[in-house]
């Protein structure tokens, strides 16, 4: 019998490297409002709750997302997708003692991902003995995961396919938007009861990527609406880029902004999202992001020059994308 991991898996925490650590800290905890725990000159954590550590950066020069750690809820489902990377051909490796330390957690397991972004499973997180310290008044993680990523890719059939045969992802539904006379569609999946925890962004009819890191942005989950307005003020009052506007999307319904990171990649603050009902939930496409707002801020015609370079610079880039676990891919076109 096949073994389903379908709602045993949720969005635990971020590896994110860095060389700009003091731009980071006062984006984290002044500005998002997250807390924040110096551990060496070299390494530092964000919480969001009793978790020790929700948010990783460790230094160096790929101001970028490099993993992800999924929690899993036994060490029975643990090892069914263990076993699935071994049946796949895939080489994995166990974290030392000191790697599952950092990201407060126990049997940690890691192996390669879409994009080169890392894919680390755990079983057991630790629970910090500190009290929280930030100024939000909370976020929403638990059953859900703390939020998602969003991941901007030529191949998305292939990564649709990664997330399918290693999670058991399922296709909650899909977005078509046209920006700057682009167009994209984007897939959203799940893992769990949240909307999304992975979005994959592809642009219709060209084999490009038109963003320079692994990530376009990724997620948290505010406690309250308050918590949203709170933050998004004080992004603004530190002098950090907004990248859009408050505005709320079609698909999800979440109320949210996006800021840029000091890495360049985007950070959304969100509030109220969906939640998928298994038992009447059917994908369908939804025309345009948002409902309203969502407005970006202070783009010139340099930075849609600048985008349309990159994009173009990926056609010469090859992407990874772990042919054995994505098989032929999904098409959904």
């Amino acid at each position: 019998m096949t073994t389903n991991v379908f709602g045993a898996v949720h969005l635990g925490y971020v590896v994110i490297e860095s060389n700009r650590f003091t731009d980071w800290r006062r984006f984290g905890a002044d500005a998002i409002g997250m807390h924040h725990d110096s551990v060496s000159r070299d390494l530092m954590r964000f919480r969001l709750d009793d978790q020790e550590c929700r948010f990783l950066l460790r230094r160096g020069p790929a101001e970028d997302v490099v993993a992800a750690g999924w929690h899993i809820d036994d060490h029975a489902t643990f090892e069914h997708i263990e076993a699935r990377l071994r049946a796949h051909g895939v080489p994995s490796s166990v974290g030392s003692v000191e790697e599952a330390q950092l990201r407060g957690v126990e049997r940690l397991l890691r192996f390669p991902g879409p994009k080169g972004i890392t894919q680390e499973i755990y079983t057991t997180p630790v629970q910090a003995t500190e009290p929280l310290h930030m100024l939000a008044s909370g976020w929403v993680t638990g059953d859900s995961g703390i939020g998602h990523l969003a991941i901007t890719t030529a191949k998305p059939a292939q990564l649709r396919g990664y997330f399918a045969t290693v999670f058991d992802a399922r296709l909650t539904d899909y977005i078509d938007e046209t920006i700057s006379g682009v167009k994209l569609k984007i897939r959203f999946l799940r893992v769990n009861q949240r909307h999304h925890s992975i979005a994959v962004a592809a642009v219709r009819g060209l084999p490009l990527d038109p963003v320079r890191t692994r990530v376009q942005h990724l997620n948290i989950e505010a406690a309250s609406l308050d918590d949203v307005a709170r933050s998004y003020q004080r992004v603004h009052e530190l002098g950090f880029e907004m990248a859009l506007t408050v505005g709320r999307h079609t698909n999800d319904k979440e109320l949210s902004y996006y800021a840029r990171t000091p890495s360049g990649f985007e950070w959304e603050v969100g509030w109220n999202p969906v939640l998928v009902d298994e038992s009447t939930w059917q994908p369908s496409t939804h025309q345009g992001i948002s409902e309203w707002g969502h407005t970006p801020v202070g783009q010139t015609i340099l930075d849609k020059l600048d985008q349309f370079r990159v994009g173009a610079l990926s056609l010469a880039r090859r992407e990874e994308t772990v042919p054995a676990l994505s098989g032929a891919g999904i098409p959904d076109d």
